[in-house]
């Protein structure tokens, strides 16, 4: 399978008065706990690695939410799938490894 990378913000619904950070929290500690590389973003976390594993975890992350007590979950992704071996954070933030 090619290399990707999978961009993703997930957007579980919560209860009135609830905050929502524990379990975008939750949802970066699957991302973790998984070894890809990954790196977070104000608005959205970006890994990198197989198409079917990155999927998963992304499957894992909804799971998750759904566990923790939120009827319903939005994930916007974006997705680079490159035949070549190629998608890389690393190679694509070299100009701005700061983000600057």
């Amino acid at each position: 399978m090619a290399q990707a990378l999978l961009s993703i913000q997930i957007l579980p619904k919560i209860n009135p008065g609830e905050e929502v950070i524990p379990y975008v929290d939750e949802a970066i500690s699957i991302i973790k706990a998984s070894g890809v590389p990954y790196r977070v973003g104000p608005l959205e976390t970006t890994m990198e690695g197989e198409l079917d594993e990155l999927l998963d975890i992304v499957k894992r992350m909804n799971a998750a939410m759904i566990e923790r007590g939120s009827p319903s979950v939005m994930s916007q992704i974006k997705l680079v799938v490159d035949a070549q071996a190629q998608a890389s954070i690393a190679r694509l933030l070299q100009k701005y490894p700061d983000g600057q």
